[in-house]
């Protein structure tokens, strides 16, 4: 009798677990993005028509959701950082944790933990201090900034590009592009540095001013950090490292631009029209303020500016924040904006060059003994990130410069391994002609079926020409239902760009028979059609689609709402 209640109890208490991990691989995670995003649509709705109370309730009704914290969950233990443990070392790599995690992200009660710190290495050379909350901290933040994203997003400056849902560094460089690169385009630039913004952010103002639960705000901002094990008190500053940091830091730095617009109006001038070219762009904590004249730049704009960032207890770095003029050039993300006469040209900055064949070199040095075939696998990857990200600017001579310090460093490291064979030996064994091209770095493997290939290197000439970039629309709000169409005909633009993306919408063409969905029209080059997300079966996937049916279909669901 004893040895069959003791099965009976070791069968519950197995249960549970195996009834957690279940649970968390049945979620519907489709389902649980279309409910957050419903709710997302409304808070905006509501923000945009100036009902406070409104979005408050939307708020508290989307932070206590299930939905809401599931993919809170799921966004910190997805990406790479969440086998990174704070001050309690914890970790969720099983399904049953990451479950238990759900019902554990409650409002009542909660204390977030201090924050672990640790210092990066800077580019130059400087340490940064950054701190790791515990998982349930970083849960709690993903889960809180679902709410605040959308207010963040509806309120926030038109050219502010840093951290932002569906912008990125290009549309900045872009903006710089169109303000500066015609003949009466402002000459002046004020290149702004903040002193340790995420630092030094008051508290007071991010309380008073930050629309979200102001309890958990102030649990998060006085939370401390541990470091070399002594406690240290935050009396100013975001949490570092926090998830939800980003947002209000970028909260914070809002409404300058409204402040110059206001200021630096277009106005009559002796019959005349006269326009001070005033213009604001930013990413994150850099920032970039355009103007006809050094002299404004330096004695109004300067400290309108200062005085904005002592309300918010920031202050501009006197060593970096400089004033400089189109025709010398400024440095912009990676990018070296110059004006060579009348045309303007954005390349890669030195540094950026320095640091890209430093990585290289590196790498090359590192694996002297390894295959030809990993060598390649492993510069590919870094060839094809840098390429991607400048082959927007104007890099011709750039990628030809990178190209060839890319090939004497290969030849230096095939000259190592066979030290006492001939040049053209050497050159034999690893360079060969591909496609008209006698000196590419290639070499063969075999495939898993056992079928023989080449593998190449990347030529960041040939593979990444110039592509024009098409900026985002600075009004444009991913969480707006009305902004739906215009983000649908960006994803069908760039997938048109790529020959991978034109295979995948000739694919769903066909897969289609080249008919809508919706209204059964064939769809053609007659109707403007775009690409949209649907629901099928639980899973999220493609559709071609017409716009007006996209529009119809859109209205119906919402008065279905």
């Amino acid at each position: 009798m004893n040895d069959k209640i003791k099965e009976k109890l070791l069968d519950q208490s197995c249960a549970p677990t195996d009834n957690l991990q279940t649970n968390w691989d049945r979620i519907d995670w489709t389902k649980a993005e279309q409910a957050v995003k419903k709710l997302q649509a409304r808070i905006v709705k509501a923000q945009k028509e100036g009902r406070t109370g409104k979005v408050k309730a939307l708020q508290w009704t989307l932070t206590h959701s299930f939905y809401a914290k599931a993919l809170a969950v799921k966004r910190v233990t997805s990406n790479g950082g969440g086998n990174t443990p704070g001050v309690d070392m914890e970790t969720w790599d099983k399904p049953e944790a990451k479950f238990q995690a759900i019902n554990a992200l409650r409002r009542r009660g909660y204390q977030p933990k201090p924050l672990r710190r640790v210092h990066i290495k800077k580019s130059n050379g400087k340490l940064r201090p950054l701190g790791i909350p515990t998982l349930k901290d970083r849960a709690m933040q993903a889960l809180y900034l679902l709410a605040l994203q959308p207010v963040a997003e509806t309120t926030a400056d038109t050219h502010s590009y840093g951290f932002r849902k569906e912008r990125r560094c290009m549309d900045a460089v872009r903006q710089c592009h169109c303000i500066l690169s015609k003949g009466y385009s402002p000459k002046w630039i004020l290149e702004g540095d903040i002193k340790g913004c995420f630092d030094h952010i008051s508290h007071e103002w991010l309380l008073a001013n930050i629309p979200m639960d102001k309890v958990m705000l102030r649990k998060w901002l006085k939370c401390g950090y541990i470091f070399q094990k002594k406690m240290f008190p935050t009396e100013e500053g975001t949490p570092q490292g926090g998830i939800i940091s980003p947002t209000l830091a970028n909260m914070t730095l809002d409404g300058l631009q409204k402040i110059l617009a206001d200021k630096y109006k277009r106005i009559h001038r002796g019959g005349k029209h006269y326009s001070p070219m005033v213009n604001l762009v930013r990413y994150a904590d850099d920032f970039i303020i355009t103007c006809e004249n050094r002299e404004t730049l330096e004695k109004e704009i300067k400290p309108l500016v200062a005085e904005f960032m002592a309300e918010r207890g920031l202050t501009l770095s006197e060593e970096k924040t400089v004033i400089t003029n189109i025709n010398d050039g400024f440095d912009f993300l990676g990018f070296n904006i110059r004006k060579y006469g009348r045309e303007l040209l954005t390349k890669p900055t030195k540094k950026a060059e320095k640091r890209f064949m430093e990585n290289i070199r590196k790498t090359v040095k590192g694996n002297k003994g390894c295959k030809q075939e990993s060598l390649i696998r492993m510069l590919n990857r870094k060839i094809r990130g840098w390429g991607a990200y400048y082959q927007h600017g104007a890099t011709r001579d750039s990628f030809q410069r990178m190209d060839n310090q890319i090939y004497l460093s290969l030849w230096q490291w095939a000259k190592r391994r066979h030290s006492k064979k001939g040049k053209r030996w050497i050159a034999d064994r690893y360079w060969h002609n591909i496609r008209g091209n006698k000196w590419t770095f290639a070499a063969k493997f075999k495939k898993s079926n056992g079928k023989e290939d080449q593998l190449t290197l990347l030529k960041l000439s040939s593979t990444f020409p110039f592509m024009p970039y098409t900026q985002i629309k600075g009004d444009m709000n991913p969480f707006d239902n009305d902004c739906r169409l215009y983000f649908n005909q960006r994803m069908k633009a760039k997938m048109l760009v790529t020959l991978k993306g034109r295979r995948s919408l000739l694919y769903l063409w066909e897969k289609q028979n080249r008919l809508c969905p919706i209204c059964g029209e064939p769809i053609d080059t007659h109707k403007a059609w775009n690409v949209m997300t649907s629901v099928d079966n639980g899973r999220k996937c493609n559709i071609l689609v017409h716009d007006e049916c996209f529009k119809l279909s859109r209205k119906s669901n919402v008065n279905k709402e």
